[in-house]
């Protein structure tokens, strides 16, 4: 059955053959049991891999949290109307409060405090783009907080590819990303 499931799996019929893979940013142990033999097989058999963003280099991270706050000296407070600030800052909150019973004992068992998760993820976030903490607020529910620490299908295969020591690319750049998000006006967020 698994064979009949679309794959996402593009091929590129040349000596060798080359592939495009289509990937979802979700842990990827929520996805792994359904990517068909014929994706994993490629993955296997290929010596050179490209992803979206080079995941595993810490200057991809950081200019990825630079690119997200507002310019220096603004606040989320100076740029969200107030009623709309004053919501998602008690639901900041409400997370805050949460999160110690969303964790599950795994995470515990691995060193994971509640504080130090919500920190990592919700931290600075007064000083992030109004679009950054949209997607910051939509990553903070029971189900997401329940799954951190299992990196997301692209990390995921970015560390075996250096695990079993392919050579891997970048097809972006983070700037590529970044700015047509920072350039949605309030409106479109």
């Amino acid at each position: 059955q698994q064979n009949e499931l679309n794959s996402f799996l593009w091929t590129i019929k040349r000596d060798p053959p080359s592939y495009f893979f289509g990937t979802i940013h979700v842990p990827y142990t929520r996805v792994w049991d359904f990517i068909p033999e014929n994706s994993k097989k490629a993955f296997q058999q290929s010596h050179i891999v490209y992803f979206e963003l080079d995941l595993t280099d810490p200057y991809t991270i950081s200019a990825l949290t630079s690119c997200q706050l507002l310019p220096q000296g603004k606040n989320l407070q100076d740029v969200l109307p107030r009623d709309i600030y004053r919501r998602l800052k008690r639901h900041l909150e409400y997370v805050k409060l949460m999160m110690p019973s969303w964790m599950t004992p795994d995470q515990r068992g691995k060193g994971l405090y509640a504080d130090y998760l919500f920190n990592a993820i919700a931290g600075n976030w007064e000083r992030k783009r109004p679009v950054w903490v949209m997607l910051m607020v939509n990553s903070l529910t029971e189900v997401d907080i329940k799954s951190r620490g299992v990196p997301v299908l692209d990390l995921f295969l970015a560390q075996e590819a250096e695990r079993l020591r392919k050579q891997t690319g970048a097809v972006e750049r983070v700037e590529e990303q970044c700015h047509p998000l920072n350039g949605l006006n309030f409106s479109q967020v």
